[in-house]
């Protein structure tokens, strides 16, 4: 069973119906003890870091899901999912994240200019992706490939070995994947990605 986990923030139908168009038993869920019970959690999120990281813990979901990360199972962290598993985010204010994956979370700078057109922020549409090492998530998916990205703020790993593939915009190389052992995410939106995205929800059901 596939938790996704409910915590008020993210396109929680969205990742729901591809997992289900896949074929995997899946399940929206709002209750923290159903992460223990889950072969396999999604951390969801959109919106602002602050906003995700005082209902995730206010909902009482940080001790089982660390309590899963623990157990060795899979776990899959998108966009704002992704950034909570960090140490801290710089949005609205200094937030402590989960401290799963060390470094920060950081703005785009303002000013940005690619081609000599000023680049706008948040960052939003598609790219590609650099695929720096061979995620599980990833089997299939190309290097160079384009996902869909929305968002202002990008994780900037302390650890190199971190970063399962980057992205740039403008001057700025950032973190767009990470892995470590069970834990894997995206800064990206697979749910957004068509083609791309239904694949690496795929990589992760079969886990």
């Amino acid at each position: 069973m596939i938790n996704i986990i409910d915590y008020e923030m993210g396109n929680l139908r969205s990742v729901e119906k591809a997992f289900e168009n896949l074929g995997f038993a899946v399940r929206v869920s709002a209750d923290p003890h159903d992460i223990l019970s889950a072969d396999k959690v999604v951390l969801p999120g959109v919106g602002a870091f602050r906003d995700c990281i005082v209902n995730l813990r206010s909902g009482g979901f940080v001790a089982p899901l660390l309590q899963h990360v623990k157990q060795e199972k899979p776990l899959l962290g998108i966009c704002v999912g992704m950034q909570m598993l960090f140490d801290e985010s710089e949005e609205f204010g200094r937030h402590q994240g989960l401290g799963l994956i060390s470094g920060k979370v950081v703005r785009f700078p303002a000013g940005m200019v690619e081609n000599g057109e000023r680049l706008k922020v948040p960052h939003m549409g598609w790219n590609s992706i650099s695929l720096k090492k061979s995620s599980p998530i990833f089997p299939g998916i190309k290097d160079e490939s384009f996902v869909y990205f929305v968002h202002s703020y990008y994780c900037a790993a302390e650890n190199s070995d971190d970063v399962a593939a980057s992205c740039r915009y403008g001057d700025i190389e950032f973190c767009a994947s990470v892995w470590r052992n069970n834990i894997m995410a995206t800064q990206f939106h697979p749910e957004k990605s068509q083609t791309i995205g239904l694949n690496i929800f795929k990589n992760f059901g079969e886990l």
